[in-house]
């Protein structure tokens, strides 16, 4: 392209950017580039750099940039002569002299001695502007003294800003066209046609959840509560390990990343060390029971069965935090470090009201609650995971005849409820029923003593091993509930045999 042209592009901007010239720019990498993109298509395919109309800085060179993007979506050709229609009433092309420039851009073709290399420097020169951006907003943040002003809250708020630009979000904040919402949906819909399980998320591991869900979806908030002694931790971990080896096998077998329904996973664990998790998950993969393993009952085959499963496990993907007493600042702070190091697909919380807030709710828990559950959901949009929080349930369930939890029992605050994008609660009838056992009979004892306990034998045989998983929210679909297995003595949910006439979803 001339160096007129370019000349005349930057006197073609408004007045009011005038004090953006300093800015870091190359206005003729831009019109190279474009120049080589209009030449041959193909160069936009063979970039590493993920380019988008963000990058550019000038603004006709992001519409034209936008334009051939989206023609090349629809597998036309793009060239000056089939970009002409969209740019002949562009009042800034006009000042340059019209669409007459599209063929100028394509004048002498140096864009094509080295493609890449322009666009990464168009790249990179628009987050070095995204840079200058957030220091100039954090400087000004830092100048301000009144009372107002929460210097923690700015912190997080800067480090959540410089994590976009490492991520090369520097347009994290714009609004997405159309055209690019359709077009990630359509690329979540063939993942879960190709994926072989109806899964367009992330795993859980279990079909039969799976099939109700779709998976676990990025940017999704899941609650998962229960009464102590439900299992949900155990449920929780089950699908860490899932979703982890699946990232394995799918890696192994070539799949790239993207298309993966594994993923890496962080595991914040509140209430059980790191070592403890770990224990669960080595009961789980060997057989062989965590009491067993915790006090060292285990024959010499157990512990060559233990060794191999540790084995399998070392290569894992899982990453697990056990600092105690973490804030939801905090939380936000280490599952950021986490993504940018591991792309981290999944995270998940052991549990919500172990976390602690920004201190400026005054001592009111519900307010708190509020902040925190509001910030893990804030966490998942931001870095585009689905997020498990785990979470306990009023002592109202146990007051009830039916002991099934609802979304009123959800503890402490109903913004829980709202924020949730899936409300699930883990509920296991032979729970109750083993804490209702009668007297065992005795010879001599009358026979209503020998109905009652052979009526509650009965029925203990019908729930020993079964649990429920309830959806009692679903934003994008139907609630109901899910039976599966649960294994106490290696504490594992799994999917009921086939040809268990238990099994199965129940809909609300």
């Amino acid at each position: 392209m001339a160096q007129q042209d370019v000349l005349k592009l930057a006197e073609v901007s408004s007045d009011d950017t005038q004090g953006a010239r300093a800015l870091p720019s190359n206005v003729e990498a831009e019109a190279a580039f474009l120049g080589a993109l209009l030449i041959d298509n193909r160069v936009l395919e063979e970039l590493q750099t993920q380019l988008g109309p963000q990058h550019f800085f000038e603004p006709v060179h992001a519409r034209i940039f936008e334009r051939i993007v989206t023609l090349l979506d629809r597998k036309a050709v793009v060239t000056p002569v089939t970009l002409r229609p969209y740019f002949e009433a562009d009042e800034q092309l006009k000042a340059l002299g019209g669409v007459s420039y599209l063929a100028r851009l394509t004048a002498d073709g140096q864009g094509l001695l080295a493609p890449r290399e322009l666009a990464d420097q168009i790249y990179d020169l628009a987050l070095l502007r995204e840079l200058i951006t957030v220091g100039r907003t954090l400087v000004e943040g830092a100048m301000d003294t009144s009372e107002a002003v929460e210097p923690q809250q700015q912190i997080e708020q800067a480090e959540a800003a410089l994590y976009k630009v490492a991520e090369g979000a520097a347009s994290a904040n714009e609004a997405k066209s159309f055209a690019q919402a359709t077009h990630t949906a359509i690329f979540n819909i063939e993942k879960a046609f190709n994926s072989g399980g109806n899964i367009s998320g992330k795993t859980t591991g279990l079909e039969s959840v799976n099939s109700k869900i779709g998976g676990l979806h990025d940017s999704d908030l899941i609650i998962l509560a229960g009464r102590p002694g439900m299992g949900k931790t155990s449920l929780v971990t089950n699908i860490a390990f899932n979703t982890s080896q699946r990232y394995v096998d799918d890696m192994a077998l070539g799949i790239e990343p993207r298309r993966s329904v594994g993923a890496p996973t962080a595991f914040f664990s509140l209430e059980m060390s790191a070592d403890q998790l770990a224990t669960r998950i080595l009961a789980e993969q060997s057989g062989i029971s965590s009491e067993a393993l915790r006090m060292g009952k285990i024959s010499r085959e157990d512990f060559q069965q233990l060794s191999f499963a540790s084995q399998r496990l070392a290569e894992l993907p899982l990453y697990i935090d056990d600092t105690p007493g973490l804030s939801i600042a905090a939380l936000r702070t280490r599952a950021r470090r986490l993504k940018r190091r591991y792309n981290i697909g999944l995270i998940i919380i052991d549990y919500l009201q172990l976390l602690s807030g920004s201190g400026r709710a005054n001592d009111n828990r519900v307010n708190e609650i509020s902040e925190i559950s509001r910030g893990l959901k804030t966490l998942a949009k931001e870095l585009e995971v689905p997020v498990i929080a785990l979470s306990q349930l009023s002592r109202a369930v146990e007051s009830r005849e039916d002991k099934k939890p609802m979304l009123s029992d959800l503890r402490e605050s109903g913004s829980i409820e709202q924020d949730a994008d899936m409300v699930w609660f883990v509920f296991r009838e032979d729970y109750y029923v083993n804490a209702t056992e009668p007297k065992f009979p005795a010879e001599g004892d009358p026979p209503d003593v020998v109905d009652k306990w052979e009526a509650w034998r009965q029925r203990m045989e019908q729930v020993t091993g079964l649990a429920e998983l309830i959806v009692a929210k679903q934003r994008h679909g139907s609630t109901g509930r899910v039976r599966l297995k649960f294994e106490a003595r290696i504490t594992k949910f799994s999917d009921l045999d086939a040809d268990d006439p238990r099994g199965g979803f129940v809909s609300d």
